[in-house]
């Protein structure tokens, strides 16, 4: 029977899904409409102006002979018409860079065109519009800007009826100079894949030779080159003939392959430097401090579309530098946009990719959209924004042709709401009355009413506590430490302290285990390398981990970043407390080492300054920078957090792995939320309120035709699976039967549980995090096989029907089949069954002569279904 009843069951429920996974029924000929209209409407990308009306013919003069001595009145001419106003640019056109600087007689600049049309679609021009030069300081040859002589110039470029200046400064035109093996020869490796992790940049080498990945150590790879191996990997007698310049160019047999020709501007650069004499640079080597990336962003018209772009480097003595030929180019998806080293982004299929250029220790980035050849689209005007995130994610949907979702049902809200803001399900009576309320407003009122139990502050004490760790370690942190971690932390979610505050208060802390309960966190994780990298981690949602063995081969920060950072906790130290249970945090005594320059390193802000930390506690220092406007990162990395636990993801995805080469699929609406964030001080119910307010967090779950592939910008709602602890919560809660943990009174929610070593079989197997990392990974959220066979086949939902004995008190309460059935789809998944449901489970339970175990088949068929099982 309880087969049966499954069956039915999951066949009406698949129907329902495949409704949802189904354009609405108007949708494809709305978008039909809106193209037809967009064609229509669309103008000409070129206007030519009309030509003006030719003058009325005037009568000749009499001739002389015949004219009578009274002068003739003048004849009178029609009115000039008047001049045809010029037309209106359909475009915008830019050249990057907006100036040059040249300073040296071998430095060039290559020039990128765009023109921006008025729907948004960018065209590159760079080889097909009109370049020229004024001023003899300069000449335009090839593509590139090449110095004449010291002085100014301008660089003049028109396209149709638009003309852009570029200003153009020259010094040291007749200066050749001397071949850097730090900034010429290094960026030839780095470029070439020489230093990579796969080649010689590997830990051990590779083939008896060893650099350090992507560069990091110049010095110690100078060293490497001309002095192991003395007279072999190079030879500054023959510099063509040696070992490096053979196996680059495959003159030799090389497991790396061919990397150069010998007319390469690469192979030029190596043997510049062999015939210098292979000489390591004297003095204090100018250092790269930034690069940029032309054009900033690009929106492609179909397939095999082209877009070049330039790298310019800026050095600390504030000379410039087009790197194109030396950056390393690569993209986050190359089914949409792909890149070829020589700069030149070719579009592929609809979507949109985030292209990368590397060079030295830097990584950036451009943004670009494919988009469907000559695509029609057509903004609806029924969609308007709630705030300000739907007004950014509406702009980019707009660039992206994609229309969102309709906005969900009051039965899928009030079901959605309650378990993001509080983690429960609304009752039967809360669903039937706020289905039927007319107020306009109710959405809202909700949402604040939710914001105000005391269940929302225990959701995100459940998401603190993961982030910080809280859990006993054996012979570390005791039982008792951990609960009084946890109250500590309880108090200041559940007063609304703000989290600036309470993270100046924990990184700070010093004095008892017990006395000062929030000196754990220092206990919880003793090595202080590894303290510095959850910090980032957790508060500025940066992984640092790489850059402890090497500069990061795809964010900015360097070895050097990485030690000065971990230098704020080199102060921290332990000694026993009476109790043997307590540990007493104090500052003491204590450095970090950078483990390649031995040299002792000073603390430094990730990305910021350094500070002066003389006579202070280095942790009150960075907390206060930390929690501050000065930080950039903090607000932003909260504010995703918030974000990814209401969208199923974050802006920036994961929301711990903020990078250059991870960007955020909406860079705006994470600076706006971020600025609003520190606006509230901080406060999270205020930032709650907006996401949820938001058209974007209140859109179903249906795809339309132009969302059916978007995953990433939220012009639709998620499926979602309910996290462990939470599922197990709302099945006591339906069920109405209770469970135990330790260290909790009976009755007690699991998201209450303090120890994250607390667990059992039922949370282990849903993925509840353990608390052993700070990774956002620890909580599983994919649904897998374990888990279904646990909720068919386990004790925990057949057991809780028995014991709550729900059905049973329906039943002595006379109610009917329909009473019972749509209270059962009531309690479970927030809406009455349909006809068809009703229908066919009627007649199933009339079928059985055991009316409770058939209702409670029905009551266990829902609580397995995927709509309760997900927040939808």
């Amino acid at each position: 029977m309880m087969l049966k009843i499954t069956f039915v069951f999951l066949l009406s429920f698949m129907t329902q899904e495949a409704a949802k996974e189904q354009p609405a029924p108007d949708q494809p000929a709305k978008v039909e409409a809106a193209a037809s209209e967009t064609a229509a409407a669309a103008p000409e990308q070129k206007t030519d102006p009309k030509p003006a009306p030719a003058p009325k013919p005037v009568p000749p003069p009499t001739p002389a002979a015949e004219a009578n001595p009274t002068p003739a009145p003048e004849p009178t001419l029609p009115p000039a018409p008047a001049p045809e106003p010029k037309p209106e640019p359909t475009s915008k056109l830019n050249v990057y860079p907006a100036q040059i600087t040249l300073g040296s007689a071998l430095d060039r600049q290559s020039i990128v065109i765009q023109r921006t049309l008025s729907d948004g679609i960018t065209q590159d021009l760079s080889d097909s519009s009109t370049i020229r030069i004024e001023g003899p300081a300069a000449k335009f040859e090839n593509g590139f800007v090449l110095p004449v002589a010291d002085g100014d110039a301008k660089l003049i470029v028109e396209n149709e009826m638009q003309l852009v200046e570029i200003p153009i400064k020259v010094t040291g035109a007749a200066n050749v100079p001397p071949v850097s093996f730090q900034n010429d020869v290094m960026p030839v490796f780095s470029k070439t894949g020489c230093n990579a992790g796969s080649c010689h940049g590997a830990a051990r080498g590779k083939d008896g030779f060893n650099l350090s990945l992507y560069g990091f150590d110049p010095k110690g790879d100078h060293h490497r080159l001309t002095r192991e191996m003395l007279g072999r990997r190079i030879n500054l007698a023959v510099p063509d003939d040696c070992l490096l310049t053979n196996k680059a160019t495959g003159a030799v047999a090389h497991s790396g392959g061919s990397l150069m020709s010998r007319d390469s501007e690469y192979y030029q650069t190596i043997t510049r430097w062999l015939n210098a004499g292979a000489t390591e640079d004297v003095g204090k080597v100018p250092t790269v401090d930034k690069i940029e990336l032309y054009p900033p962003a690009a929106v492609l018209n179909g397939p095999e579309t082209n877009q070049k772009l330039a790298v310019v480097a800026t050095y600390s003595d504030g000379s410039t530098r087009d790197v194109t030929n030396l950056a390393y180019f690569s993209t986050n998806n190359d089914n949409s946009a792909k890149v070829s080293q020589s700069g030149v982004v070719t579009a592929a299929n609809r979507g949109e990719a985030f292209v990368m250029a590397r060079f030295d220790t830097h990584t950036v980035g451009s943004d670009v959209i494919v988009l469907p050849k000559d695509v029609q689209f057509t903004w609806p005007d029924s969609i308007q924004p709630h705030n300000y995130i739907d007004e950014r994610i509406h702009d980019k949907l707009r660039k992206l042709r994609i229309i969102p979702s309709e906005v969900c049902s009051d039965a899928e809200f009030i079901r959605r709401t309650s378990l993001d803001i509080c983690g429960i399900v609304p009752t039967s009576e809360q669903v039937q009355t706020f289905v039927a309320d007319s107020d306009p407003e109710k959405r809202s009122k909700y949402i604040d009413q939710l914001l105000e139990r005391k269940e929302f502050a225990e959701i995100w004490l459940m998401k603190w506590s993961e982030l910080l760790q809280v859990r006993s370690v054996n012979n570390q942190v005791s039982y008792k430490s951990t609960l009084l971690y946890f109250d500590w932390l309880k108090e200041r979610i559940s007063n609304n302290v703000p989290v600036d505050q309470m993270v100046r208060e924990l990184l700070g802390s010093t004095g008892g285990t017990f006395s000062n309960p929030a000196t754990n966190y220092y206990e919880i994780e003793r090595d202080k390398l590894k303290t510095a990298e959850n910090v980032a981690q957790v508060f500025m949602g940066t992984r640092i981990q790489c850059a402890q063995c090497h500069n990061h081969p795809f964010d900015r920060w360097t070895m050097d970043d990485y030690y000065s950072f971990a230098a704020f906790f080199a102060k921290v130290n332990r000694k026993q407390a009476e109790d043997p249970r307590e540990r007493i945090i104090f500052n003491g005594g204590g450095e970090t080492k950078h483990p390649v320059t031995g040299k002792t390193m000073q603390p430094k802000f990730l990305g910021g300054a350094v500070p002066d930390t003389k006579n202070k506690d280095r942790r009150v220092v960075l907390a206060e920078w930390l929690a501050s406007a000065e930080n950039p990162w903090f607000s932003r990395n909260l504010s995703n957090i918030v974000w990814a636990h209401f969208l199923g993801r974050g802006i920036v995805n994961e929301v711990d792995d903020v990078r250059v080469s991870n960007p955020a699929v909406n860079p705006q609406l994470l600076d706006e939320m971020a600025a609003k964030f520190v606006d509230y001080k901080f406060d999270f119910k205020k930032l709650v309120r907006d996401i949820c307010n938001s058209r974007t967090y209140q859109l179903s779950t249906k795809q339309n035709e132009t969302n059916a592939s978007d995953e990433t910008n939220f012009s639709r709602s998620s499926l979602r699976r309910i996290r462990a602890e939470i599922l197990l919560d709302v099945i006591s809660q339906i069920t109405e039967t209770r469970d135990k943990f330790r260290g909790l009174p009976l009755g007690a929610r699991a998201v209450q549980i303090a120890d994250g070593n607390t667990s059992n079989y039922f949370l282990n197997t849903f993925g509840r995090a353990k608390r052993e990392t700070v990774c956002s990974c620890e909580v599983i959220m994919e649904p897998n096989l374990s888990q279904a066979l646990h909720l068919i086949n386990g004790s925990t939902v057949q057991n809780k029907i028995k014991q709550g004995g729900v059905v049973k008190k329906l039943i002595d309460a006379k109610k009917s089949d329909d009473e019972v059935l749509t209270e059962l789809y009531l309690r479970c998944v927030s809406r009455k069954p349909t006809e068809a449901e009703l229908t066919a489970l009627k007649a199933t339970v009339a079928e059985n002569a055991n009316r409770q175990q058939a209702l409670e088949d029905v009551f266990w068929a829902l609580l397995n279904s995927r709509e309760f099982v997900f927040n939808h």
